[in-house]
């Protein structure tokens, strides 16, 4: 690639392609597209990731996106602190609020168990979850992916959440399998947490 391109446009070429779903030929589009526009549009593009890189962080509490911590979900008094909702990544937070009908808080295990890519619970945000299940915690509500990974995540949450003598629940199956939740629609997703079951 070096070869066909000058220094520069290849290098950004090469970042390019190590953004998830970009392969070389759209890094290529992409690449053209940039060095096209102006000075100035280039300049916000990159001081806008350069932002949000800087003052974006994890929650304290939920390891949820934020620029202050704790997040807008967890300091709101109007959100109900007994219900909780495990998910896999920010995104299925992002997902879930936008259909309006959970009232509680969330926490984010930052991926799902899999070990042919050498991820167990040490990885996640598991103990921090088990740290937050105190006797004023009615119900958990695991909201991992409905693919094999997320499928391992869920038993092991259980198996784990339920000695502690909390409900555990599992969102309904309205959800395609081996779909992810950030791609689901929101009448799906509301029916899936209104339909969930205990583990």
């Amino acid at each position: 690639m070096s070869r066909r391109y000058p220094k520069p446009l290849a290098r950004l070429i090469e970042e390019l392609v190590r953004l998830p779903g970009v392969g070389p030929k759209t890094a290529q589009r992409l690449a053209f597209f940039l060095i096209n526009q102006s000075p100035a549009e280039v300049e916000s593009l990159a001081e806008s990731i350069i932002e949000a890189k800087r003052r974006i962080r994890y929650c304290s509490q939920c390891f949820h996106i934020t620029e202050e911590d704790p997040c807008a979900i967890c300091s709101d008094p109007k959100r109900n602190h007994r219900f909780i909702c495990v998910v896999e990544e920010p995104r299925d937070v992002i997902a879930i609020e936008r259909t309006k009908s959970f009232d509680g808080v969330y926490h984010v295990l930052h991926g799902a168990i899999s070990p042919l890519e050498g991820i167990g619970p040490n990885q996640l945000r598991v103990k921090e979850l088990v740290a937050r299940i105190t006797p004023e915690v009615e119900e958990v509500v695991l909201a991992t992916n409905p693919n094999v990974e997320g499928e391992a995540t869920a038993m092991y949450l259980a198996r784990l959440l339920k000695p502690v003598g909390v409900k555990v629940t599992r969102m309904a199956h309205g959800m395609p399998v081996g779909g992810d939740l950030e791609y689901v629609d929101e009448v799906t997703l509301t029916k899936a947490l209104e339909g969930r079951r205990e583990l």
